[in-house]
């Protein structure tokens, strides 16, 4: 497989961002649900609208927080699936 990156990102409503990547392809994730299912002191401010909207990019990597507090891996962004975050294993691409 060809390697993937976050060429850009684009905040949409709530808790919710469009992602680019580098082969084309686009994904809106909502990310809400992992933000109730996953609470954490580290990054629970980023469920305010204001931090949330903090994201940045880094070597096509999603990322808050100056010293990465928060980021997912980027298997679990490209299928829309966060809770991929805690697999070992990729699902297989159609």
């Amino acid at each position: 497989m060809k390697q993937i990156s976050i060429d850009n990102v684009q905040y949409v409503d709530g808790l919710m961002l469009s992602l680019l990547f580098s082969d084309g392809s686009t994904q809106t994730i909502d990310f809400s649900g992992f933000f109730e299912k996953h609470p954490h002191p580290q990054y629970n401010k980023y469920k305010k609208i204001s931090e949330f909207k903090k994201f940045w990019l880094r070597n096509g990597n999603l990322i808050w927080g100056k010293h990465a507090d928060l980021s997912f891996p980027l298997n679990a962004l490209y299928f829309g699936n966060l809770e991929l975050c805690c697999d070992d294993e990729w699902p297989e691409a159609n």
